[in-house]
């Protein structure tokens, strides 16, 4: 009785044991790739539990969720020849849980050195086909997306989807920062020169031409200033003239000339003039006129 007790608590346990060596619980983070001495024999990608052949078959559990890997700054050179430190990480993910077995037996450390490669082979193609400044303006769009859409399907023959590249920093190496800076800062100084230059020019154009038009605008009006003038004189002319012709009106004018011409000479604190007795003034004052 006790031997047939044992018997069937060794069965039992025998019966758990195999039971939990063909038993297999998949996540619904993971796949779960079923293997037979070497070979894949079956892949579990939905969560759940399903079985295996105990102590023939293993279980190789692979991420099946977007992973994140820092890549390896490196030194780049840009079209214009400048020297960029790349600093960056990839987004990625496995889609192909038998290709990422079989290229690289399932090692993360494996796949985040191929990326590498990758990644910085994309990065220094589009650095090297565009100038710094541009690098630096398009860091957050269209440089990263350019690196992302170069690596395409390099990664699919290990079951690698890349979905981004992105760079946490994007600088000058130290060595030669400061040159750069220096040579950045008189760039610019060259073309607020140029924008000076221009404005000044600009600014004499505009000074000739209101020069121009100030000169032309004075020559008109002196010219219009003499017209009235030589008509104001024309016409001074004709009603002088006018008066001449009648005597009354000759007399007339002469005396107001006449005594126009004393009111000019008595200036000053001397009032005593001297005339001749012949002369139309005295005529006038002495009442023979």
């Amino acid at each position: 009785m006790k031997k047939k007790t044992m018997g069937i608590v060794g069965f039992l346990l025998l019966a758990v044991i195999v039971l939990a060596g063909s038993l297999v619980i998949t996540s619904a983070n993971e796949y779960s790739v079923i293997t037979e001495f070497g070979s894949i024999k079956n892949v579990k990608s939905t969560a759940g539990p399903s079985f295996k052949i105990p102590f023939i078959q293993n279980v190789v559990k692979i991420p099946k969720y977007r992973m994140v890997s820092d890549l390896v700054p490196s030194d780049v050179t840009t079209k214009d020849k400048k020297v960029m430190n790349v600093d960056s990480f990839v987004i990625w993910d496995i889609n192909d849980p038998v290709k990422y077995l079989s290229s690289l037996s399932g090692s993360k450390d494996k796949a985040e050195v191929r990326l590498g490669n990758v990644v910085y082979n994309s990065i220094k193609t589009v650095m090297s086909a565009t100038d710094q400044m541009d690098i630096i303006s398009g860091r957050e769009g269209a440089l990263v997306q350019e690196i992302t859409d170069r690596i395409g399907t390099q990664m699919d023959s290990y079951g690698i989807h890349v979905y981004a590249v992105e760079t946490k920093k994007l600088d000058l190496p130290d060595s030669n920062k400061e040159a750069v800076y220096q040579r950045m800062i008189s760039e610019r100084n060259n073309i607020a020169a140029q924008y000076t230059a221009n404005g000044d020019y600009q600014s004499s154009l505009i000074r000739n031409d209101t020069d121009k038009t100030v000169s032309e605008t004075k020559s008109k009006a002196a010219a219009d200033a003499e017209k009235i003038k030589a008509a104001g004189e024309a016409q001074y002319m004709s009603l002088l003239s006018e008066a001449y012709n009648d005597v009354d009106k000759a007399d007339f004018y002469n005396y107001v000339r006449s005594l126009d011409a004393l009111k000019v000479s008595l200036t000053g604190n001397n009032k005593t003039i001297i005339l001749d007795k012949d002369s139309e003034l005295a005529r006038i004052l002495s009442g023979n006129q």
